[in-house]
Parts: structure tokens; C-alpha cells; sequence
């Protein structure tokens, strides 16, 4: 059988990216291989030793991509990655640019990169063969039609003329996905491909998927937080554990040897420590001012040039009621809270009415924000800067990206309080960037509980987070609505991650 990969006792150069044990692995003609593991696992370090990005000692890692053309490892290998779905990495992101049409005009669109991905991808098969005219028609023949079956899939020309950085979290990825299988690749690792997908939008990428490893010579690696996302036309399993990579099962294999999470993860004692935290029996705001509505749209309409993102949107939410938010993707949902979280400048265009306050009638947008915990996929990308995980849980108490003034040791407390309820308390000195995806989704949600919020907004929390993970985040939100006069509103794609408390809903549908 052919070894697409081999990894023979590799060990990475860089001892801060080593594994706890020389790492075995092969990936043959004809599987399908999964990547799974907990969080902090070691998932993403196994993914950078097969791509190279870490190179190894002595035994670096063999490739074969025959019958494939092309022979360097760019080509015929191509890695999506959990933060590919987030933006642009070219420093000049910040987190409220999606919402402010005058600094994104300089973005490309869809159709730019995709078509600069296709000229790439011709002109790098060009360069490095000698094909006939009859070979190179075969070729661009065969990318045509996967650029159309790909394109029709998911809808792609309706984004065209949307500039990059406008896309919502699932678009994203979609694009990401389109332009990697535009250069036809041998080996295609995608990381967690499911994630920010609408329920449609996954079954659309798990049929094309599957024609693609049944069809074509495409040998697919998936890395899986979320494990009961697993596709049946997985064929292999290799799991991460404790740093160590567990040899090769098959999916069947896989699947007996398979734990299932406990119920409930939060311990009776940190359930205790929630709810026993001080609250007054009345939602006060400044000047005595009491709020019922905590958000009041009224007819509201969100326009970007000719697309209509929402239209004459009126629904009230009052105070202690819990939210699940829903739609497809690119519905607007994004949008809508960046309304109700005071980024969106087009708030002060629409009647829009927030903990008792008329939008532009004089608060400040720290007024707001003071109620509100909010995490998002838009968040976690804007948070790609390397400051201690407790510094990251302590600028939630002034709504900041960066820590611009030093915490007193009473907050400090309050910060390591909610690190340790959501399991990261020994990271308390550790860098952001030195975490896992997974556990740095953890430190951000620890950041958006860390003032006690009257308004509670969770974007796609549990993005990237294991199964143990994402029970006990949903044991923690459960809880903390229990307490008086907590609002929530919850974006999920996936049914199985609401908690029990959501009372209400409210699903968007998308216009253009």
C-alpha cells in the first residue's frame, strides 16, 4: 500500500514543540483519517510535523504525492486551520473593522482571491512541468469543474463581490475551503471543517467530501475537537492523548473504545461558589434608572452598499430571559450583536433601545458594554496577541483588547475565581498564544463572565472545545442563569449545545 506520509519516530527540532514520545505515523492511499483528542492534547503539534512546519531530527517525514504531477510539498499539500476562519492574518484586523464600512475598503473581495487562488495554482503547475497542450487542457478541465461543482455548492457567487473581511465565521470557511480545493491538492488536512457551519452548510461538506476521497485521488486528514461530528466515510482514527500519539484504528475500533463524557462536569462546590456570588435584587443603572427591556429593536434595517443584511427586524428581550439566536449562515446573526454590543455604528441610524436606553440620546458605548459578557469567533480572532491568560480574563473588566491598566488584587481574585471554574486556573501565567485553541476559547469565555454581566451574549462558544469541554461550559452557563436578573442570548448551529435554560428564540433568515 502507498505511504502518502510517513513519519517514522519523529522527533521536532524545537523542544517547546516536541510530543511526550517519539511520534509513528502513516497515511496510506485510500484512507481517510481522523486526528482526535482533548484540548491541549497535542492535535496541532502531530498537524505541524506532518506539514513541516516543525521540522523533525534525524527522521524527517516522507512524502510520496504520486500520481500527483506536482512534486513540491506546497502544492500537493494543503492545510486549513481552525483561525483561517476568523480573517485575514496580516496584522491590520481589529475587531470591530467588520462593522465599519470606511476601513474595509481596501479588502479584497471573494472573487479577487479566489481567482488570484486559480492563477496561482495554473501558473504553479506551468512553472514546474512540462505538460502538452492536451495534458494542461485535462488539467484545467478538471479544475473547472470542481470550481463549479464547489461554487454551486455553497453558493459562492452570491459572495463574490463581498469583501473578505465582511463574511461571517461560516462563509469564511467556506471560502477557505473553496480556494484550497481550487489547486487540486493530493493531501487535504482540514481542521475542525464543521465548526460555524449551518446545518445545511454541513451536510453540503460532508456529501462533497465524501465524492471527493470515493471520486478522486484526494487523501483527506480531519482534526476533530467535536467528536460525535465524525463522518462515516472516515475510514481511520489516530488519537492524541497526553501529548502522545495512540497508533492507527480503524473507525470501528475507534468508535468501541470511545468514552462518553459524565452529565454534568461542574462540581457541586464550584456550583455552589456561582451561586452564592453577590447580586442585587434589582437591575439598577446609573441615576437609579431601572431596565425591564434589555434590548428593543424597533423596524431596525442594516444595509452595507446594495446587501441587506437585516429588515425591519422588531423583537424585545426583557430581563432574566434566555435567548437562543438562529440562522444561516450569513443571516445577520454576527450583525445583530454587534448592534446590541455597541460596535456597529448603523445602531445610532435605527431605533434600537438598550437597558432602557434610546441609542444616541447621550450614553457613551461604555455605558453599555459595563452589562454586557460577550464572546465571539470576531473576538477570538482580534485576541492574536501573546499577553498572560490572566491579563486576557482582566481586560474584560474594561472591555479592552489589550490590559491598559493594571488590575487591583481584588480583581485579580475575581479573574483567578473564574479561570478556576472554567479549568484553567493553572494557566494563569501562560502567554495566549502558547494555549490551544481550545483552551484559549476558555480563557476568553472566562473573560466574558469575569464582571458578573446582567447580559450575557455568547457567540459560538463552544467552537473548538472537546466534548469534556463543551459539557462543562454548558454546566457553567446553566448555572449562572440560574441567579436573578441574568439575560442571555446564545448563537449555536448546533441543537445539543443550548443549555437548558433558553426560554425564548428568535431565528433570522438570510435576505441577499
Amino acid at each position: 500500500m502507498q505511504k502518502i506520509i510517513d513519519i517514522n519516530n519523529g522527533v521536532a527540532r524545537h523542544p517547546l514543540y516536541r510530543l511526550a514520545k517519539p511520534v509513528s505515523f502513516t497515511a496510506c492511499d485510500g484512507e481517510c483519517i481522523a486526528i482526535v483528542g482533548n484540548n491541549a492534547s497535542g492535535k496541532s503539534m502531530l498537524v505541524d510535523m506532518i506539514t513541516g512546519k516543525h521540522p523533525l531530527l534525524m527522521n524527517p517525514v516522507k512524502y510520496d504525492f504520486s500520481p500527483s504531477k506536482a512534486k513540491m510539498v506546497y502544492d500537493n499539500l494543503k492545510h486549513i486551520t481552525f483561525h483561517d476562519a476568523y480573517g485575514t492574518d496580516d496584522g491590520t484586523y481589529y475587531y470591530q473593522q467588520r462593522w465599519n464600512q470606511h476601513d474595509i475598503d481596501d479588502y479584497p473581495t471573494v472573487g479577487d482571491l479566489l481567482q488570484q487562488a486559480a492563477q496561482i495554482a495554473r501558473k504553479s503547475l506551468d512553472d514546474e512541468l512540462a505538460l502538452s497542450d492536451e495534458e494542461k487542457l485535462k488539467v484545467n478541465q478538471q479544475r473547472v469543474e470542481l470550481r463549479n461543482k464547489v461554487t454551486q455548492l455553497f453558493h459562492i457567487d452570491q459572495l463574490a463581490d463581498k469583501k473578505i473581511v465582511m463574511l461571517s465565521s461560516g462563509e469564511l470557511r467556506k471560502f477557505q475551503l473553496t480556494r484550497a480545493l481550487l489547486s487540486n491538492p493530493r493531501v487535504l488536512i482540514m481542521d475542525n471543517p464543521f465548526i460555524g457551519l449551518d446545518i445545511d452548510a454541513r451536510k453540503q461538506l460532508h456529501d462533497l467530501l465524501s465524492i471527493l476521497v470515493s471520486q478522486t485521488e484526494l487523501l483527506l486528514i480531519i482534526v476533530l475537537s467535536k467528536t460525535d461530528d465524525m463522518p462515516d466515510f472516515i475510514t481511520h482514527v489516530v488519537e492524541v492523548r497526553d501529548r502522545e500519539v495512540l497508533p492507527k484504528t480503524t473507525l470501528q475500533q475507534w468508535k468501541q473504545q470511545k468514552n462518553t463524557p459524565p452529565r454534568r462536569i461542574l462540581s457541586d462546590e464550584k456550583t455552589k461558589r456561582i451561586l452564592n456570588l453577590p447580586y442585587s435584587d434589582e437591575f439598577n443603572l446609573p441615576d437609579g434608572h431601572q431596565a425591564d427591556e434589555v434590548i428593543k429593536f424597533d423596524n431596525v434595517c442594516i444595509q452595507y452598499g446594495d446587501r441587506t443584511i437585516l429588515k425591519n427586524l422588531s423583537f424585545t428581550v426583557h430581563n432574566g430571559e434566555h435567548w437562543a439566536l438562529s440562522g444561516e449562515n450569513g443571516s445577520g446573526k454576527s450583525t445583530l450583536l454587534s448592534i446590541v454590543c455597541a460596535d456597529n455604528p448603523q445602531a445610532y441610524a435605527n431605533s434600537i433601545i438598550l437597558f432602557g436606553y434610546k441609542r444616541g440620546t447621550g450614553e457613551s458605548i461604555w455605558d453599555i458594554k459595563r452589562y454586557i459578557g460577550y464572546i465571539s469567533p470576531e473576538m477570538h480572532r482580534a485576541y492574536m496577541r501573546d499577553f498572560p491568560a490572566i491579563e486576557i480574563v482582566a481586560s474584560g473588566l474594561r472591555d479592552s483588547v489589550g490590559l491598559y491598566l493594571k488590575p487591583k488584587p481584588e480583581q485579580l481574585d475575581i479573574c483567578r475565581f473564574w479561570m478556576d471554574i472554567f479549568g484553567i486556573a493553572q494557566h494563569e501565567k501562560t502567554t495566549f498564544l502558547k494555549l490551544s485553541s481550545g483552551e484559549q476559547r476558555l480563557v476568553l469565555l472566562a473573560r466574558a463572565f469575569v464582571k458578573d454581566p446582567a447580559l450575557l451574549i455568547l457567540d459560538e462558544p463552544l467552537h473548538g472545545l472537546d466534548l469534556y469541554n463543551r459539557r462543562l461550559v454548558k454546566d457553567v452557563i446553566e448555572t449562572f442563569c440560574q441567579r436573578k436578573n441574568k439575560t442571555l442570548i446564545m448563537v449555536t448551529h448546533y441543537q445539543d449545545e443550548l443549555p437548558s435554560v433558553i426560554d425564548h428564540s428568535i431565528h433570522l433568515k438570510k435576505l441577499s
